[in-house]
């Protein structure tokens, strides 16, 4: 891999999300050698993908080079590879492109999408986790209102006009919402030879309600908004199959759509080669301790989405989003400065700072420790939150600009088929 020789310890982390970048910046020049390792160059901010999905930003708004944010490190270097598998007893990984050696060794892989064995829905349905993913589904809606405005048949056209959206959490109502926004604004003026009566988006979601994860209060909030964009909102309905174009359920719900999203769940990405027990069989994340060490192993460590760390507060492990990866990267690089000065390292806990979801213009829903609100307030600390969360000053002036022209103009100026999709 063609990584120097050095007389400081190499420290190894394999992915650059919230976790791995925060770790990076946090021990940037200290007495390590950093190696970042990703099959990606760049840095995805997924919060937003669901807007590059809607024709609402361009991939480079929401990504980030990984090479631009070491580049001032001098003992840091990023390599461009897959690692297939982790040998502990050498102190080894297998990549792609060679073998490396570590010292201190972090697994920040996060998660891949989970179809919960439904083979059927994972072969036919569009997930949307990669900016790879988010294109995919950006080419497809457009190139659906294509098809639409030639179908030869009712059925057909309603069959291209038809969105399915799996999984009510924060990523299907904020996709539901910016494809409604699509129907009410882009549609009649762009297709005056389609009818936006004929597209309808349906949202389906297994729980009781939409955003299990927030309170009943921007449950509620969220249905309301969702239901005056003209989304159809189905509960307690679970997906049974998806052949391209039949949707089945676990209800007397049944649809013809050539676009089902898939946004119904995650499960961990680990890497092969730690002890079977390490990792938790149902979540495919691993064990760790209040130090984020994983179980078994003490130069070894997880952080982020693909770290399970119990507590009495979180007996299922911190929430998968951005925070406790954020969190953990930050004070694990404090720990390993720490346990490099033979000092004792300290013990983890979130600092829950609330949740939010959007829904479109004006509207989103905000839950926080001591207050719960939705509207407009709640819209402009949403866009506050993601805007100065963007990795990049670049990124979060293209992000102000492309919301203001959209704001201004209802329009969404990224409605291009760059690279056609075929299932």
């Amino acid at each position: 891999m063609n990584i120097p020789q050095t007389n400081l310890p190499r420290l190894v982390i394999i992915g650059g999300g919230f976790a791995g970048i925060n770790l990076v910046k946090t021990l940037a020049n200290k007495n390590f050698q950093i190696v970042l390792i990703d099959k990606h160059n760049y840095h995805t901010f997924q919060p937003l993908l669901y807007q590059v999905s809607s024709s609402g930003l361009e991939p480079d708004s929401i990504a980030y080079p990984l090479r631009k944010i070491i580049k001032k490190h001098r003992t840091s270097f990023f390599r461009l590879t897959e690692v297939q598998e982790i040998l502990p007893e050498e102190k080894k990984i297998k990549t792609t492109i060679g073998d490396l050696t570590y010292d201190y060794l972090v697994l920040a892989t996060g998660t891949k999408t989970n179809y919960f064995g439904n083979e059927q829905v994972q072969a036919n349905s569009m997930p949307m986790k990669t900016v790879d993913q988010a294109l995919d589904i950006r080419s497809l809606i457009l190139q659906n209102f294509e098809k639409a405005a030639i179908a030869d048949t009712k059925e057909e056209r309603e069959a291209y006009l038809n969105f399915v959206i799996v999984g009510a959490g924060p990523t299907g109502v904020e996709l539901a919402g910016a494809i409604a926004e699509l129907k009410n604004n882009i549609l009649p003026r762009d297709y005056h030879d389609l009818n936006p009566s004929d597209m309808h988006i349906h949202l389906l979601e297994g729980s009781p309600r939409v955003l299990p994860p927030m309170s009943e209060h921007a449950s509620k909030k969220a249905t309301k908004f969702l239901k005056s964009l003209g989304v159809k909102v189905h509960c307690d309905t679970l997906v049974t199959g998806y052949d391209g174009l039949e949707v089945t359920t676990n209800s007397d719900l049944e649809m013809q759509s050539e676009t089902l999203i898939w946004a119904a769940g995650v499960t961990g990405a680990p890497v092969n080669g730690l002890k079977a027990d390490a990792v938790m069989e149902r979540a495919n994340r691993y064990k760790v301790n209040k130090f984020n060490q994983v179980e078994g192993y003490d130069n070894i460590f997880a952080i982020g989405d693909i770290a399970l760390m119990t507590s009495e507060d979180y007996p299922k492990g911190h929430p998968q989003v951005a925070q406790p990866a954020i969190q953990q990267g930050k004070l694990l690089g404090k720990n390993l400065i720490r346990l490099a000065e033979h000092k004792a390292m300290k013990p983890f806990e979130y600092h829950d700072k609330g949740s939010m979801a959007t829904i479109g213009r004006n509207k989103a829903v905000v839950d926080l420790k001591h207050s719960k609100f939705g509207g407009f307030f709640a819209w402009f600390i949403w866009m506050f939150v993601h805007l100065m969360s963007l990795v990049g000053f670049r990124n979060r002036v293209v992000v102000l600009f492309n919301w203001t022209y959209n704001y201004i103009n209802f329009d969404k100026a990224a409605r291009l088929i760059i690279r056609p999709f075929k299932k």
